[in-house]
Parts: structure tokens; C-alpha cells; sequence
């Protein structure tokens, strides 16, 4: 089987390793992301391999894939050997013609997408192509375009893409601010199992990651946390918006953005996420298949809402908002509210 080399001018004659200086653009980065720009076609997985290798130096040293880039520092990028597949991580022109329908609003720092349900926004992991390296495929003219965060694959609604560093560093400093007016607001809506008491309630778990085959998340209790359990601290606001014969529609305001933060949160209160297949409800989910049509997770992000200096540190005001998506709204009109 031939093989496939990728080098400095991503020429398959040239095999010897390369260095790259890193720039202040890229002064912040992870290794593992700064190689995955680097490495357009190459797997995750393989990055990881040739980290761990120690193939990949950083001013001549080993490091760890958690490794934070710094101006001026030298990368040595080893030449990368694979199987050849041609267009084998090309996305298909179909989903290319999709995503960029989806764009909702695009300017010089970022690009805000109405992400559909079921598409994933990383590949790997046995999915060969996600959402940003679609979008790189889709847009070779832009130098930069990374992900500001991330929605599940199943969870539809917006997320944004940055154009430039600094805007990315910006946006990430937002996510850690919890509250007040320099906060980065995330709203999203949810139907969920049963009758929600208490209004507008303000939630805070512990969550901790499971290992396995499949990713996992869970609400530590007390008795877990002294026994020595650790996790990380989730803060979401759930504010009912209408009642149904058997469920709620609820407005969640996340605080912080853990793994799987709303679905592991609702579950807990037992008020699980309808079409939710990890956390959910089993039974309920088959019934909501068969009389509702609901086929997928009943979560959508549909408010972002803050404010950014831009490039020339000019303040921009950021306030996108759209509709749930179409085959969620078909959903609520087949539900009859309580009084």
C-alpha cells in the first residue's frame, strides 16, 4: 500500500522533519491543537502517538500534549507516514453546501453557525470528519479558524468559530466570568420529564468524568466528595417556559460549560432530557419516538449575548438569537399546555 508523507509545502517528495517558530498568534496554544492546524489530514490519534514518541521537541525538549505554546518557541514537526486514501477525510460537497447554509452571522473576528443535530464538531473517534474541519475544507482563504466552544453532537443551536487568536483568548477569558455584565451569556431550551416546581431555580453540582468506552459525566453527592471523589463545579439557571400533560420547556442559563453539564444536571433533579440516550429515560424516549416523532435530543443552544473588544480594541456588542429548530418545534405543537 503506498504511503502518504506530509511536510513543510505539503509536497509527498519532501520527508525530513520541519520547525516551525511559533508566532504570537498562536502564543497560548496547546500542542496538540497547534499540530492539529499543523497536520490538516493527519488523525488525532496519531498526533497523540507521535507526542507521546517524543517525536514532536519544543526548543529541543520533550513535552506533554498539555504543553501551552509560547512566542518564539521551536516546534520540530516529524515527517507524518500514512496509508494513502485519497479525499479519505474530504467532506462530501453535500454537508460542505450545509454548513455553509447554516452560517447566521459572519465579520472580521467571528463567524456564528446554527449547528444541526447529529453533526459532530470535532472528527475522530470513528466520526472522519466534523464541523471545523469541514468548515477548513469549506474556507482555505482564512489563516485562522478555531473553535470557541462546543455543543454535543446531538444538541443543535449556535456555536462560534474564532478568525483570529486574540478574538479566541478573548471569548475564553468570557466563559470563566459566571456572572455580570462582562459575562458571556448561553441560553438554551429543553424539554424535559415531568412537571418543573420551584421556577427559576439556580443549580450547582459537582460532576465527574467516567472513563470507559463511551463518555460519561455524574453528579458526585456529598458522601462522595468526603470520601475523596473529585470533580468539577456546574452552575446552570432553569427557568420553565411552558407545561405540557407530562413535560416541561425549560430556558437554561449555563454558568459554567462542563461536559454534558445539562443533561447530567436535569437527569439528577429526575427530570431527564427527552430523546437524551445516555441519561435519559429509556421508556419515555420510545414512547416520545412513537407518538411525537422526537428522534433525537431535545436540546438546542438559542441565545448568545456579550461583549468584545475587537482587533482595533473597539467594543463590539454581540446579541444572536434564533428560533428552536424546525423538527423541535414540530415537536411543541403536538404538545397540549396544562393550565
Amino acid at each position: 500500500m503506498q504511503k502518504k508523507s506530509y511536510s513543510s509545502d505539503n509536497s509527498s517528495t519532501k520527508q525530513i522533519a520541519r520547525f516551525v517558530t511559533v508566532t504570537d498568534a498562536h502564543a497560548g496554544q496547546r500542542i496538540d491543537n497547534f499540530l492539529m492546524r499543523e497536520l490538516k489530514d493527519v488523525p488525532r490519534s496519531y498526533i497523540y502517538r507521535i507526542l507521546r514518541k517524543g517525536e514532536v521537541r519544543v526548543n529541543k525538549k520533550r513535552i506533554k500534549q498539555t504543553y501551552k505554546l509560547i512566542s518564539n518557541d521551536t516546534v520540530r514537526i516529524p515527517p507524518v507516514f500514512l496509508p494513502e486514501k485519497p479525499d479519505a477525510n474530504k467532506a462530501p460537497e453535500s454537508l460542505l453546501n450545509k454548513i455553509k447554509a447554516a452560517i447566521i452571522l459572519e465579520d472580521n473576528n467571528l463567524i456564528f453557525i446554527n449547528k444541526p443535530s447529529g453533526m459532530a464538531v470535532h472528527g475522530g473517534s470513528g466520526i472522519r470528519y466534523g464541523l471545523i474541519e469541514s468548515f477548513r475544507q469549506l474556507r482555505p482563504d482564512l489563516k485562522f479558524i478555531e473553535l470557541v466552544h462546543r455543543l454535543d453532537k446531538e444538541t443543535s443551536g449556535i456555536i462560534m468559530l474564532a478568525k483570529n487568536r486574540q478574538t479566541l483568548l478573548g471569548l475564553h477569558d468570557l466563559l470563566k466570568i459566571k456572572t455580570g455584565q462582562h459575562a458571556l451569556q448561553k441560553n438554551y431550551q429543553t424539554l424535559v420529564k415531568g412537571h418543573w416546581r420551584g421556577g427559576r431555580r439556580e443549580i450547582k453540582s459537582t460532576l465527574q468524568r467516567r472513563q470507559g468506552k463511551q463518555q460519561k459525566v455524574r453528579v458526585l453527592d456529598q458522601q462522595q466528595q468526603n470520601n475523596g471523589e473529585q470533580g468539577k463545579q456546574a452552575i446552570s439557571i432553569f427557568t420553565p417556559i411552558a407545561t405540557y400533560a407530562d413535560t416541561t420547556l425549560l430556558k437554561v442559563e449555563l454558568l459554567t460549560g462542563r461536559m454534558h453539564q445539562i443533561r447530567t444536571q436535569l437527569a439528577d433533579l429526575g427530570h431527564p432530557i427527552l430523546g437524551d440516550s445516555q441519561y435519559g429515560d429509556f421508556s419515555l424516549n420510545r414512547e416520545a419516538k412513537k407518538s411525537l416523532g422526537l428522534k433525537r435530543l431535545f436540546l438546542h443552544s438559542y441565545h448568545l449575548k456579550f461583549r468584545l473588544s475587537d482587533t482595533n480594541q473597539k467594543e463590539v456588542q454581540y446579541d444572536c438569537e434564533i428560533p428552536l429548530a424546525n423538527d423541535l418545534r414540530d415537536i411543541i405543537s403536538k404538545l397540549q399546555k396544562e393550565n
